[in-house]
C-alpha cells in the first residue's frame, strides 16, 4: 500500500525530492506548508524552532543527525554526499506516506557551530504543523550537543 501511494504522490505532485534550496537566502513560502529551525542568527527567515549554538565542528554535528535519522524508516537521504556540511533527506508522514524535502546545513561562527533546517511539503496548502513537529523532534535529538 505505501507503495502506491507514494506513486500516486509523485503523479500528482512531482518527484519526493524537491532539490536543495540556498539556505543562506532563504524565502519563505507563502501558505503555511514548511517549517525553519536554527541557531541565533543563522538566517534571516522566521524561525519556528529555535536550535542552540552547538559546541562541536560542523560535520561531526551533521554525523550525529544522520546516525539518529538513520533509525527513521521513514527518512532518507537525498543528496549526493559531496557538500560536508550539507544534507538533504525525504521524510515521508507514517499512514499516508505524504513526502517532504528538509535541507540542513551547519556552518562555524565565533560562538561555536550554527545550523539551519528547511523543511517544506510537497503536496498541499497545509501540512498541518507535521514539519514544525519533525524538526522540534529532530532538535531534541541534537540538544545533547549544545554549548
Amino acid at each position: 500500500m505505501a507503495h502506491l501511494l507514494e506513486a500516486l504522490w509523485t503523479r500528482l505532485g512531482g518527484p519526493a525530492d524537491q532539490g536543495p534550496v540556498d539556505l543562506a537566502k532563504l524565502t519563505r513560502r507563502s501558505v503555511p506548508n514548511d517549517s525553519v529551525a536554527a541557531s541565533p542568527g543563522a538566517t534571516a527567515a522566521r524561525v519556528d524552532v529555535a536550535l542552540p549554538v552547538f559546541a562541536i565542528p560542523p560535520q561531526a554535528l551533521l554525523a550525529r543527525l544522520d546516525a539518529a535519522l538513520a533509525e527513521d524508516g521513514d527518512v532518507v537521504r537525498v543528496d549526493h554526499g559531496q557538500t560536508p556540511n550539507y544534507r538533504r533527506y525525504v521524510a515521508r508522514s507514517a499512514v499516508l506516506r505524504f513526502p517532504d524535502t528538509i535541507d540542513v546545513d551547519a556552518f562555524g561562527a565565533p560562538e561555536g557551530t550554527l545550523m539551519r533546517i528547511y523543511a517544506r511539503a510537497l503536496l498541499g496548502r497545509s501540512d498541518l504543523g507535521a514539519n514544525t513537529r519533525r524538526l522540534s523532534r529532530w532538535a531534541e535529538l541534537l540538544a545533547n550537543a549544545a554549548r
